[in-house]
Formats: structure tokens, sequence, C-alpha cells
């Protein structure tokens, strides 16, 4: 095991919209270093994921995560910490996600400010396209049981953690808010609490919405080099279909896209429906009960606002306890803040910290 110290950086935030609603890419505003901060330790590691196995776009099996450790870990001992997982968004990997969200920084702001010490994961699962959008298809692997699964078994069996479903907390942003809202309502045996920011891709995509000149990109790819020459959204695209329409008899990318020859594909895009959260949401009402805490949040510039509201008021109908909130902030303009004074605070006033959960 490697043991790496960060120092974050800042970076331009790329994160999935739909095509229609390209908004501008801002740097992310970076919370003041709090005086006194104890510094958290960085761990960068990898995640051997079973569920990936066999994939037919060959990406990665060992998989990036980057671990951080509170200070109390090293000197308490005896000591178990509950754990967040936090899922990064589209185009970006695990080690670029630690620079958007300024970890270790704002991990060490949150707990000088008052809140509770905890274990954070930042696990990677970026793809052949950029990403996984956290689902499960034999093109990428199943990464929704990587996450779910793998990566907190792997975590629970190497470090000093409440191995219980009430002291664990999933988090995300755009995909990772997206996946946050995926893993969360199909496995509320594993998480207790969570906290969705900015969820992309939670409406199902409407026949005749596609973009002609994205469509025109995708049939000249023959190959996966094809796919890394493509600008943001065809090959957004490309990652959508290689997780909600896989193709094992279709190579070299094993994939069905929704258009073909400028005509919808009615069967393919069904197939993203049954993947989008608010077409499935009223299946999951039961499990969505069982959490100790959901939130969600979204900026009032950002494109994503409007199905972010739909998600609040679908818990909303069904009395599903949670919090909701519209800042004043685009896509990733305020993301490391909300991660340091929202996000930490909310999983430590939430998760379980005793012994006794277990």
């Amino acid at each position: 095991m490697r043991v790496i110290k960060m120092i974050a950086g800042l970076v331009l935030a790329i994160t999935l919209f739909p095509a229609s609603r390209l908004g501008a890419q801002v740097q992310t505003d970076v919370p003041a270093t709090i005086p006194g901060a104890k510094p958290v330790t960085v761990e960068r590691i990898k995640i051997h994921g079973t569920a990936l196995e066999g994939n037919l776009e060959g990406d990665a099996v060992d998989r990036d995560a980057f671990i951080f450790l509170p200070p109390s870990y090293e000197k308490e001992k005896s000591r178990r910490y509950p754990v967040v997982y936090a899922l990064h968004g589209y185009s970006i990997g695990a080690e670029q996600w630690t620079q958007e969200i300024h970890v270790p920084q704002t991990i060490a702001g949150a707990f000088a400010q008052g809140a509770k010490e905890m274990i954070v994961v930042l696990p990677d699962s970026k793809t052949l396209h950029n990403g996984s959008m956290y689902s499960s298809s034999v093109t990428t692997g199943d990464f929704e049981q990587f996450i779910a699964r793998d990566v907190v078994a792997y975590v629970d069996a190497h470090y000093r953690t409440l191995a219980n479903r009430s002291s664990r907390g999933l988090a995300g942003h755009s995909m990772g808010g997206y996946g946050a809202t995926r893993i969360g309502m199909k496995h509320a045996d594993v998480f207790g609490s969570v906290y969705i920011m900015s969820p992309c891709c939670l409406s199902p995509r409407p026949a005749g919405s596609f973009n002609p000149e994205i469509e025109r990109a995708l049939e000249t790819v023959k190959t996966p080099e094809d796919s890394a020459k493509l600008s943001f959204f065809p090959r957004a695209q490309l990652a959508s279909a290689a997780a909600w329409s896989p193709d094992p008899k279709n190579p070299p990318l094993y994939l069905d896209l929704p258009t073909k020859d400028g005509q919808s594909q009615p069967d393919v895009l069904a197939k993203w429906a049954a993947n989008a959260p608010l077409a499935f949401v009223d299946q999951y009402i039961g499990s969505l009960r069982r959490y100790r805490a959901i939130a969600i949040d979204v900026g009032d510039q950002d494109g994503l606002r409007a199905d972010t509201e739909k998600l609040h008021n679908v818990l909303d109908k069904y009395g599903i306890a949670h919090t909701f909130e519209v800042y004043s902030g685009t896509h990733t303009s305020k993301v490391a803040d909300r991660f340091q004074n929202h996000v930490i605070p909310f999983f430590s006033q939430s998760l379980c910290f005793e012994v006794s959960c277990l």
C-alpha cells in the first residue's frame, strides 16, 4: 500500500450535462484554510473489482482509490470510524476529483470546524469513454456492484471502520450524483445516509432529443481510438450507451446507440429510460425510507436544477424525510465549499459513530 501526501490544486471541473444544457466551465471556489486544522493522511491504493472482471471494453479491474484518514487515526489504534464514499463526475477520475473538491484541505477544514472524524474514500470509475455512469453493464463492468460491494468490502477489511450501514455514507456530484441516487436506491442495505450533489441523467431522454451533429460524429467511430478523438458530448453519449445499452454482439465498442441512420431506436431508448432514476424511483420508496438522512443540493445557475427539483418533489410526495437546497452557484463553482461546509458536516450529524452500531 502506497501512502502519498496530497497537495490539492484548482482545476476546471468538467461534468456531464445534456447536450442542450451546456454551461460555462468555471473554476471551483476554494474555502479558506482553517487555522489550526490538523493534517489528514492520504493513501492512494488499488482496489480489485470482482464485479468488473471480464468487461468487454477492457477497462481496468484494479482501480485507483484515495483513502483519507482522520488526524486521530494513527494515534488511537483501537478506535473505529464511519466511512463516507464520494463519487466523482464524468470525464474526471478519482485523482482529478481530489482536486475539484480540494481534499484533503476541505476534509481537515470540516473537522477543524467541529465535524466528527471519519474516513473518506474516493474510488475511481473512469472508463474507456470517460465514465461508467455507476451502472451495471457487460461492456463496462458492473460499477454499481463495484462501489456497493467490492470497494466497501475492501475498506472494511483493511481499515478500522464501523462496518455497518448506519456508519456508511454515500455522496456524489454530477455523474457521481447520479451514482449516489442510483446506488442509494438499490443498496439501502449497505449505506445509511446519502448526499446527492447536482445529479445528472435523472430523466428519461425523449425520442427526437438528440443532436444531429453529435450523431454524425458518432457514426465515424469504429474503434476505441476514434472515441478518444471525440469532443465532450459525443464521448459522453458513448459512455451512456456503454452503460445503458450494452451489446456483446456489436464489437468493437459493444454498445448500441439511441439513433441509427438519423432515426431513433425505440428499443435502445427504452433501455436508457429504464436507467433513469426518475423513471424507477417509485420502485424503491421502501428502500429510501430506510435512510437515516438524505440531502440533495444544486446551484441556482445549474442546468441540472430542474431535474434535481423533480427528485426532491418525488421524495416530498412520498413523505420521505430529506433536505433540499438550491444555493447560489453554477454546476461546479461551489463544489469544494459544499464538500467542506455541508457534505462532511451532514455525515457528521447523520452517521453512527459508536461501536454499538455494530
